[in-house]
């Protein structure tokens, strides 16, 4: 518990100075985003379950934590995608969606490990407000290569 209470401190006060927009790049808003990590951490969590790194504890704390926001933002994204495609056409997007996110991480993370991603999950679960969960989104959710997140343990 220790290492996470210091992952956790490094990541609430790097996550301070970051302003996130309500709609980012790409035009993926912040309900998306917290949907996008949400089921990132539920695929590689099973994914690493049958490993040393089981972190599925973590993700329940992390859920368990966020609950609110995640429902929030699942939510906030079913009546965005409702007013765009309609009832129907909002439940086939989500599911879309849902089953791109688990192709994508079905074979793991592109650059993080089952120790990391249970490091990380560790750390978002001791998280609290919105903004450091969509910071946190916005670094773990890029595909553009392997980078060195600051906040992450050794």
């Amino acid at each position: 518990m220790k290492i996470y209470k210091g992952v956790a401190a490094g990541l609430a006060a790097a996550m301070v100075l970051v302003s996130v927009p309500a709609t980012a790049a790409g035009g993926m808003g912040q309900a998306e985003k917290l949907r996008r990590l949400d089921i990132m951490l539920m695929v590689t969590g099973l994914r690493c379950r049958s490993t040393a790194d089981n972190f599925n504890s973590e993700y329940g704390r992390f859920t368990t934590a966020h609950l609110q926001t995640l429902n929030a933002a699942s939510n906030e994204l079913k009546a965005d995608y409702a007013r765009r495609y309609g009832a129907a056409g909002a439940n086939r997007a989500l599911d879309k969606l849902s089953v791109q996110m688990a192709n994508q991480y079905g074979q793991g993370h592109p650059w993080l490990s089952c120790h990391q991603l249970k490091q990380v999950a560790g750390s978002l679960a001791q998280m609290r407000g919105v903004q450091p969960l969509v910071a946190a989104a916005d670094e773990l959710l890029d595909t553009s290569g392997p980078r060195q997140l600051a906040w992450l343990a050794k």
